[in-house]
């Protein structure tokens, strides 16, 4: 694969960057030359810079495109396929476990062969199962290309992560995952709209063609303009033996553990969102696939929100780990009251407070992921690719679990997805606690270095 001409080093970076390294010097192999100041300041060296942040956070929002376009055709598919919901669910578990050991899989290759051509030949794969999705006539043909789209579409997550690790630190980082937040933000918003106007001309298969070519135009994009950020020189030689014994030393930092774990236990809480709420709004409270987009959207406005919030006013000013606390607890208390209302604590209530609810959790998620994530890869130097591989891999794994358990009393009750959103909460609340310790300096964005 062509190395896109140019290699990014791994060094930190100014938030004001906008996505390169304040230097450049030249890579081993690389060809590059070093950054003066004037050259960074350039038109054309910003511009690089903004479009390598576009690119991660399309690369980023690759997940919530294949999960959230196809939400509003969940209904559809159960009659189209005669499947009951719960068997259905199981397409969003299959694409959600093929994300998780996708990226325990890409991570390490990353490390090893560099960002672009693991990334390349992932997309490439990613586009040929969302095709076939399109085509499968039966339920159990839809899950097995769900679960090939995942593992293939795990790709664009981790090494997204891995780049940022390459070119940010601390703060910096902080700030970066918030603004990627802010760009891949925009896909559950547009997603659900898109999915239910694509709706209104064509079946839920035609949602898997409009992704396919999607896929095409990103991968197209990367081809030709990404850059290589892991210089040859810091790569990993080893086998799979080396990749196993880096992850083997990541989990074995209990702080790193413990954020991968309160990461993985908070998507099990938005999942958990992500596989009820068609059901919960559409059937239960009788919305249409349009008004549940809307809201699916105003909920990831709120989202974004928070984190633009997180990144340009909280980081710098206040520790990450009290952010994450905060955000912990507020995601804890939207859970509480989405189950005291489902069980007619508060009597017969509307679509319009359970909406409420669960916008609060949802935008608590802006402070609560890109702080988990940042105070995670902060606490590795090397191996960015394995470390940002455990993160994505437990969350999206954790997540799978959750989605079907969303189902599993029918589709008449949102109890199930209120408890599975508490218990995830409290676990991740509780793992934050016990194994982080927040009220230890050390752990609290230091950078310690794994």
């Amino acid at each position: 694969m062509p190395e896109g001409g140019t290699s990014i080093p791994n060094t930190a970076a100014s938030p004001s960057a906008g996505g390169l390294p304040d230097t450049a010097p030249a890579a081993a192999g690389g060809g590059g030359r070093t950054a003066t100041p004037e050259h960074r300041g350039t038109p054309a060296a910003r511009r690089t810079s903004l479009l390598v942040t576009l690119l991660l956070g399309g690369l980023t929002a690759t997940p919530p495109l294949a999960m959230d376009m196809y939400l509003p055709a969940l209904p559809e598919v159960t009659r189209s396929l005669h499947a009951p919901a719960a068997t259905i669910q199981l397409t969003l578990t299959a694409c959600l476990a093929g994300m998780a050991f996708g990226q325990l899989v890409v991570g390490p290759m990353s490390d090893r062969w560099g960002r672009r051509r693991p990334l390349l030949i992932g997309l490439a794969v990613y586009i040929v199962a969302t095709a076939l999705c399109a085509f499968a006539p039966t339920v159990e043909l839809l899950v097995a290309c769900r679960l090939a789209q995942g593992l293939a579409g795990s790709a664009g997550i981790v090494i997204a992560r891995a780049v940022a690790r390459d070119l940010y630190d601390g703060m910096a980082m902080a700030r970066f995952f918030s603004t990627l937040m802010l760009i891949s933000g925009v896909a559950p918003i547009v997603a659900p709209l898109i999915g239910g106007q694509v709706l209104r001309i064509t079946d839920w298969r035609g949602v898997f063609v409009v992704l396919t070519v999607l896929g095409l135009l990103l991968t197209a994009v990367v081809w030709a303009k990404l850059p290589e950020t892991l210089p040859p020189a810091e790569r990993h030689g080893g086998g799979v033996g080396e990749a196993l014994g880096s992850m083997r030393r990541l989990l074995a930092d209990r702080a790193f553990s413990g954020y991968m774990l309160v990461g993985g236990f908070a998507f099990a809480s938005l999942f958990a969102y992500v596989a009820a709420s068609p059901f919960v709004v559409q059937e239960i409270y009788g919305a249409s696939p349009q008004t549940f987009s809307l809201l699916f959207g105003l909920n990831s406005i709120g989202l974004m929100i928070m984190g633009q919030v997180n990144g340009r006013i909280l980081v710098g000013r206040v520790r990450l780990d009290t952010v994450l606390g905060i955000g912990l607890a507020v995601v804890v208390v939207a859970a509480v009251v989405l189950l005291l209302m489902s069980l007619g604590v508060f009597g017969e209530v509307g679509l319009v407070p359970v909406a409420a609810a669960l916008f609060v959790l949802m935008s608590a998620m802006g402070i609560t992921l890109p702080n988990t994530q940042t105070l995670a890869l902060m606490r590795t130097r090397h191996a960015a690719g394995s470390a940002s591989a455990l993160l994505g891999a437990t969350g999206f794994l954790v997540g799978a679990i959750a989605s079907p358990l969303v189902g599993i009393a029918g589709e008449d009750t949102a109890v199930p997805m209120a408890v599975v959103q508490l218990v995830a909460a409290l676990v991740a609340l509780g793992c934050f606690l016990g194994m982080c310790r927040p009220w230890n300096g050390r752990t609290g964005g230091k950078g310690g270095g794994v």
